[in-house]
């Protein structure tokens, strides 16, 4: 399916700003990441690792496998990726930094799973939306 035009420009920077997004929410996340668990153990420290980094890593396969996929799945897939990125990275930064909770991990265990449910909740209301749409 070809886009015309006019949506591929939007498209394109929204795209582009997922990516880059993306790339430096990572980036943030390992930094804020090895900030909070600093006293952590290694092996805890290595498995809530792999834990923290598995919403981003989701959305990156997505994105690399959302070629085919309609314009509306890949644009919800972006604004996903952008609000996904940007709120854990606020999220985390606010744990890092004012330490509100006793229990600090809680941040870092809950967030994963609320990022990648609310991924898999948009992309597939979005995937549902653009196949029930006339062509």
């Amino acid at each position: 399916m070809s886009l015309n035009v006019g949506e591929r420009k939007p498209l394109g920077r929204l795209h582009q700003a997922a990516l880059i997004a993306l790339v430096l929410g990572t980036a943030g996340t390992v930094g804020l990441f090895l900030r909070a668990g600093q006293h952590t153990p290694r092996l805890l420290l290595l498995l809530m690792g792999i834990w923290v980094l598995t919403p981003f890593a989701a959305l990156a396969c997505a994105t690399r496998f959302s070629t085919r996929w309609s314009t509306l799945t890949r644009g919800t897939l972006d604004a996903v990726t952008l609000v996904v990125t940007l709120g854990s990275l606020a999220i985390y930064a606010d744990d890092a930094f004012a330490h509100r909770t006793v229990h600090a991990a809680f941040v870092w265990v809950i967030v994963p799973p609320v990022s990648s449910l609310l991924a898999v909740i948009a992309v597939a209301v979005a995937a549902f939306v653009s196949r029930r749409r006339p062509r």
